[in-house]
């Protein structure tokens, strides 16, 4: 058994679902024969989920979800000082989850044909985001 780890940042986005999966692909080692790959999100206000590859469609329907699951400005709001949007980015974080684990068979991602990995960004400037890539394998 062999485990790599190497930490990376994802571009910078604006607030929303981006597919992400070519860019983290892209900075990972090659892949092992079989293992798992670990991806864990370094932030509170932005989370990683696996969700439809193929209709953009979906992007924007996650978000027009999540806004609605999680409104800015609500009056019982305490974490107000960073910005309308940073509290219901904490609360959607926690709702997508700060990390994935995805299998892996004959050197690729063990994901459904339309799967992919999602950077979901839930601040409207939440800058880079680093990522911890965790590969154990054989």
């Amino acid at each position: 058994m062999n485990i790599e780890q190497k930490e990376f940042s994802l571009a910078a986005r604006g607030r929303g679902f981006h597919l992400v999966t070519e860019e983290v692909l892209s900075q990972l080692p090659t892949l092992p024969t079989r293992g798992l790959l670990h991806l864990f999100i370094k932030h509170t206000s932005a989370g990683l989920s696996i969700n439809e590859n193929a209709d953009p469609d979906v992007q924007t329907d996650m978000e027009r979800i999540f806004n609605r699951l999680v409104k800015e400005r609500e009056p019982y709001y305490q974490h107000t000082y960073e910005g309308d949007d940073d509290m219901p980015a904490h609360a959607k974080s926690t709702l997508t989850g700060n990390s994935l684990t995805i299998p892996i068979t004959n050197h690729r991602l063990n994901m459904g044909v339309w799967q992919g990995i999602y950077l979901c960004e839930f601040r409207n400037r939440g800058g880079r985001r680093k990522i911890v890539a965790t590969i154990v394998g054989e």
